[in-house]
């Protein structure tokens, strides 16, 4: 969604932008925050030290941010990749449990195949065809880091940036980074501000707000990997998913969207509750063969350009834990842990084994400065991009 402002010097735009965002701050604050009182005392198991974070990546300090609520829920979080490191709360049988996978340090973070763990994604999340796009007549080569393709901003996209923080009491931290001109090949001086805030009605809000000097493209997400059961949970094809959406958008043998399409009839069909393993077997469906299952782009049937709006459910099989999805976002990509490989320690000291998590990633749609069929992702300068992702937690009996 693109909002309107004042024009501004590219110099000034730093703060031009603080000032503007004063109406993302105040977006959808259902009630005013306060410090957490917490009416238990839990254990929050493998709960990351401080001193794991207390260092330094590109000259830049790194730490440790926490959110807690009322009812005991609790996210860590760092401002290396403005990443969510864990999210604890209790389960169906009051166990307090992690439901996002991460990593027990700064140094393991930067290791290579541990990149996206819990990041924001960008400067153009998902994939783009070549990683090329054309914009005013000007060709632009990005970072290719996914075979012949651009995923996720690059090799040194956002998640491998140390973005400025800023704790706002116990249910709130801001994290914003300015992207130069040319960064992994993207155009324009961009200033881009993530706000995390946890209420006390049980929901993480995660609101994107950015702008640019020049015409350029944006595509934001958070790349969480869930396991509602909580993190060495084992298997998520016992999952219950539903995603409300009646098109979703195939792919090539790259990945790469080849246009959108009905998912009634296929292993794509998430309109009714089902466990996200029931049909990713299906090696009849040249999707499935594809993605080596799920990994592909949901086109949502309700979009919105003020509140988020229903986007998909999860419940954990074992947990009982429920996460209900909203957005502002016209898609949401559902991957489904095919490339997992048993290569990084957890917190807790398991390994990220095979289809042990699952992503939700809500977004514009892969390819799409490529594909002018699809909602557009470019942003005009001086103008501001807003986007809004609730994750709403509850539970309801284990089975």
């Amino acid at each position: 969604m693109i909002i309107y402002i004042k024009k501004a010097w590219p110099l000034l735009l730093l703060s031009v932008f603080a000032g503007g965002c004063k109406d993302i701050e105040q977006m959808l604050k259902t009630q005013k925050q306060k410090p957490a009182n917490v009416s238990k005392n839990y254990d929050y198991p493998y709960f990351p030290a401080e001193a794991a974070f207390a260092d330094t990546a590109d000259g830049k300090r790194v730490k440790l941010f926490t959110l807690t609520n009322a009812n005991g829920i609790r996210v860590a979080l760092t401002n290396y990749g403005a990443r969510v490191i864990g999210l604890w709360m209790p389960d169906a049988n009051d166990k307090m449990t992690d439901i996002v996978l991460g990593l027990p340090d700064l140094k393991s973070y930067r290791q290579p195949a541990a990149k996206f763990f819990g990041s924001i994604a960008g400067r153009y999340c998902n994939r783009i065809a070549k990683g090329t796009f054309t914009l005013d007549g000007v060709n632009y080569q990005l970072d290719l880091n996914n075979g012949p393709n651009s995923l996720h901003g690059g090799t040194n996209g956002f998640h491998s940036r140390v973005w400025e923080g800023t704790q706002q009491g116990d249910q709130e931290v801001v994290f914003s980074y300015l992207s130069p001109n040319g960064e992994e090949g993207y155009p324009g001086n961009m200033i881009v501000k993530v706000t995390y805030r946890l209420t006390d009605a049980n929901e993480l809000y995660m609101e994107y707000a950015a702008t640019s000097d020049k015409r350029t493209v944006i595509n934001l997400t958070n790349h969480n990997f869930w396991n509602l059961n909580g993190e060495g949970g084992g298997t998520i094809n016992n999952h219950e998913l539903t995603i409300a959406a009646s098109r979703f958008t195939p792919v090539d043998s790259t990945l790469i969207p080849t246009g959108i399409i009905s998912v009634v009839g296929t292993p794509f069909d998430f309109m009714q509750p089902v466990t996200i393993g029931k049909r990713v077997g299906d090696t009849s469906s040249e999707q499935i063969r594809l993605g080596g299952g799920y990994d592909h782009n949901f086109v949502l049937d309700t979009t919105s350009k003020g509140s988020p709006v229903f986007a998909a459910r999860v419940r954990g099989d074992k947990s009982g834990i429920v996460m209900d999805i909203y957005t502002t976002e016209p898609g949401i990509q559902f991957y489904g842990g095919n490339f997992m490989k048993s290569e990084q320690t957890l917190k807790s000291g398991a390994k990220d084994d095979y289809r042990t998590a699952f992503c939700l990633e809500t977004q514009h749609f892969p390819n799409s400065p490529n594909q002018p069929n699809f909602p557009s992702t470019v942003l005009e300068p001086n103008r501001k991009y807003v986007s809004v992702t609730m994750h709403k937690f509850s539970v309801e009996g284990a089975k």
